[in-house]
């Protein structure tokens, strides 16, 4: 074979090693956004929705300093994959149409910069999140799935109105830690995950667990799961595979009762 004959079969070997990697980029980046649409979805059925408040990013897999989020104003239960915002970590709304949550933007671009391991996080003032965040601890070891939590949540205790500021942002990104969730202080639950499966299913389940608890408490007096058992049940129950894989079947359902949520 020739030198030019060789370079030709080269330079098209490379186009089509760039081809396939740019369509496994869309593939994942399409799959990203409608896991990112049927959480959002999930949360509006789950009743996790205040109004304008609330909101679950994804990182983009080509442009890792970018995410998708849902634009502000638009409800939980509408949400589509066309309605995603591309947002990147100064602010500008780089794709999609619609109103940045300006919350939204000072949280979680400060959680996506400083956890380059965290692809998807996830917020809301649902009802029992926020009641267990008024009394600034962290849940006990109660039940099986609250062990998914165990010395794996924190607490940020510095509640100063509305976060705005991206050094608050920075705050609770430092106050996260390692862990995969943290309980912002008189406002709510903040989970987080290698996926947007697993993020949002850390936020269902942990909702679930402070009721668990508040119920518990109101009726009398816990007894917690001693820690030996608590930390072997947290390493069955709270990996990343475990969190993705519970995701599964909300995913399934919530598509097949609003297919829609995909156009």
């Amino acid at each position: 074979m020739g030198e030019a004959a060789a370079d030709l079969v080269m330079n098209q070997g490379d186009t089509v090693t760039m081809n396939t990697v740019l369509e496994d980029v869309a593939a994942e980046r399409l799959k990203r956004k409608q896991r990112l649409a049927a959480s959002l979805r999930i949360f509006g059925k789950f009743g996790f929705d205040e109004g304008v408040a609330g909101h679950i990013t994804v990182r983009d897999p080509e442009h890792t300093d970018h995410f998708w989020v849902n634009p502000m104003g638009r409800s939980f239960k509408q949400m589509r994959v066309s309605d995603l915002l591309k947002v990147d970590h100064a602010g500008n709304v780089v794709e999609g149409e619609g109103l940045l949550n300006g919350a939204a933007f000072a949280i979680h671009s400060r959680i996506h910069m400083n956890h380059p391991e965290i692809t998807a996080a996830a917020h809301s003032h649902s009802v029992y999140g926020k009641s267990w965040s008024s009394l600034g601890r962290k849940l006990d070891p109660l039940t099986q799935d609250s062990c998914a939590f165990y010395d794996s949540h924190a607490v940020f205790e510095d509640f100063t109105g509305v976060v705005l500021d991206v050094s608050e942002g920075d705050r609770i990104a430092n106050a996260l830690g390692d862990n995969k969730a943290v309980i912002l202080q008189n406002h709510g639950l903040l989970t987080v995950g290698e996926s947007v499966d697993e993020a949002c299913w850390w936020f269902v389940t942990m909702e679930r667990s402070c009721q668990a608890q508040l119920m518990a408490e109101a009726a009398g007096t816990p007894k917690p799961i001693p820690h030996d058992v608590a930390a072997s049940t947290a390493e069955q129950v709270g990996s990343h595979l475990a969190g993705w894989f519970s995701f599964q079947p909300l995913y399934d359902v919530i598509v097949a009762e609003q297919p829609d949520l995909l156009d």
